[in-house]
């Protein structure tokens, strides 16, 4: 059965806002860096879902539309992807789901792996993730405004 997820490119200034997901085995991803975001309840827009899930995983309450990057299907879920301005300072945020959050560089990215301190280890980015956002970063070059 495909599912469909609504997930977050955080951005601020040149940096990307990532989750290093629970190191569970029955997750997707387990132990990686990922997006935010997460499944559509029954009758829930895309859109919708993806403020709910900002609320819930970090308390980032985000006042505007969700600008639309990308849909990124598999035979697993449709994954609506969206660019959101991360308009707070990061010690503003908490995390309730998830490892770990850090904010990401474009060669981190490139790299495919971040260091967590609370992990205490370098872990991978999801592969999935990692190529979305080598897919932004090439369509939104970090010298143009977001």
């Amino acid at each position: 059965m495909t599912v469909e997820v609504a997930i977050a490119i955080l951005y601020q200034d040149e940096y990307f806002l990532m989750q290093l997901r629970d190191n569970i085995p029955n997750i997707a991803a387990p132990g990686c860096w990922g997006f935010f975001g997460g499944h559509l309840d029954p009758g829930e827009t895309p859109e919708e879902a993806l403020l709910r899930e900002l609320v819930e995983e970090i308390g980032y309450e985000f006042i505007g539309t969700p600008l639309k990057f990308g849909q990124y299907p598999s035979d697993r879920a449709i994954r609506h992807v969206f660019a959101v301005p991360l308009e707070v300072p990061f010690s503003q945020l908490e995390l309730k789901e998830g490892w770990d959050f850090a904010l990401v560089s474009p060669e981190e990215i490139r790299q495919g792996e971040r260091f967590s301190a609370i992990a205490n280890s370098v872990r991978p980015l999801s592969s999935v993730h990692q190529q979305i956002l080598l897919d932004y970063m090439e369509k939104k070059p970090l010298s143009a405004k977001h």
